[in-house]
């Protein structure tokens, strides 16, 4: 089981490379990184993770650039969309950056990718919010076009284009990997349909955290679709540190534990990594 992090990309967050750095010495996987273009002043739609939303969703920067960054001052560490929100991106400049930033990093970019809660936010986008899982797909099937065929082109119910050339293509083959998020059963359901990973939170949805669950789920879902389950890749994020989970998570062969860390600076970050480390070699 690979271990990584996830952060809230902010101006007061602790900088890409010496996150980077830090994580790559000490042996993580991947660096994940949230997505919000603005937050509307007027919102009704309800942070999934409780009653206030933090103020780290409001502050983010662009996880593209801040990705290039990290992938910059290192060289085996992975770094990663958690989430892309690509129902709010133009999905023919989108495709650029993550070919861009795959080349640049020597093929170490993962995809993971969503269509988010915030219905306001993705209004002010020109989404509708009622078709944004269908959007989702569409743009996904296109951006895989495009990666992989010249003279690309698409036809759907919400994205349309004639054949087009988009050069150069992705170091990985065909592709990046697609780590789709969402929560049971809907995003494990669009997983299986088109991505390559399912990246629920843990503890989001009326089940809760099971890790025995969440891997059950995952195989029955792959083999109703006739997909081998060693084709979906399972990751969790979940918030540091809980050995029985991670003991758990390891015992239901999951990839991979994704631990949230705090948009704070070097010093508060620093001591979380080393316990983890640390719980990460007892495991």
């Amino acid at each position: 089981m690979h271990f990584a992090t996830c952060i809230f990309p902010t101006e007061y967050s602790v900088r890409p490379a010496e996150l980077a750095i830090a994580l790559e010495e000490r042996g993580f996987e991947s660096i994940w990184v949230a997505e919000h273009s603005h937050i509307p002043v007027e919102r009704a739609s309800p942070w999934p993770g409780g009653s206030e939303m933090p103020q780290m969703y409001y502050d983010t920067l662009d996880p593209f650039i801040w990705l290039s960054v990290a992938a910059a001052a290192t060289s085996k560490l992975k770094v990663a969309t958690g989430i892309c929100l690509v129902v709010e991106r133009d999905l023919i400049h989108t495709a650029k950056e993550v070919t861009s930033i795959d080349v640049l990093s020597g093929g170490r970019f993962l995809f993971g990718i969503g269509a988010g809660w915030n219905l306001e936010e993705m209004a002010n986008h020109a989404t509708d919010p009622s078709l944004r899982f269908g959007l989702l797909r569409e743009r996904i099937e296109a951006m895989k076009a495009i990666w992989t065929m010249d003279g690309a082109e698409y036809h759907g119910a919400q994205v349309n284009f004639d054949p087009i050339h988009q050069n150069p293509k992705p170091v990985q083959v065909p592709y990046p990997p697609i780590h789709v998020g969402g929560a049971f059963p809907g995003g494990l359901e669009r997983a299986v349909r088109y991505g390559d990973g399912w990246i629920p939170i843990a503890g989001r949805g009326e089940d809760g955290f099971d890790a025995m669950l969440l891997a059950r789920q995952r195989d029955m879902a792959c083999e109703q679709a006739g997909r081998d389950p060693e084709e979906v890749e399972l990751s969790i994020y979940l918030a540091p540190p809980d050995r029985k989970a991670i003991e758990t998570m390891a015992e239901a062969g999951m990839t991979r534990a994704i631990f949230g860390l705090p948009p704070a600076g070097l010093d508060q970050v620093l001591p979380l990594l080393d316990k983890l480390a640390e719980s990460a070699d007892r495991l």
